[in-house]
């Protein structure tokens, strides 16, 4: 899975998500505040200032696809990064955050 371009589409990480086998983990790394504000169902939360603390709460997904997202893509993209130096060859960053998705994958999820 090292392989995997850092970055992923919004259309990409919604076609994966889609899939029945292997469905990556979607972690978003917004704040509480953020994602009672807007969500994607099934994202888990684990905010970018507790992912240190709260690695361990990945460890069932190391060997797995984890797309990370954000706002804008540009904390996700520090997180996914980090979950690589820590072993998880398989994170990614969704390029344009929830912002993005909403934009070109579901408009119902509020924009803020």
């Amino acid at each position: 899975m090292t392989d995997l371009p850092l970055e992923i589409s919004v259309t990409d990480a919604a076609a994966a998500l889609q899939a029945v086998e292997l469905r990556p983990l979607l972690l978003d790394c917004r704040t509480p505040e953020e994602h009672a504000t807007a969500k994607i169902a099934g994202a888990l939360l684990i905010p970018m200032q507790e992912i240190s603390d709260r690695v361990g709460d990945l460890s069932a997904h190391k060997g797995a696809a984890i797309i990370v997202h954000c706002h804008h893509g540009m904390r996700s993209l520090r997180v996914a990064q980090w979950l690589r130096e820590q072993g998880f060859s398989g994170a990614q960053s969704m390029r344009g955050g929830i912002d993005a998705w909403s934009d070109e994958v579901d408009p119902m999820v509020p924009k803020y």
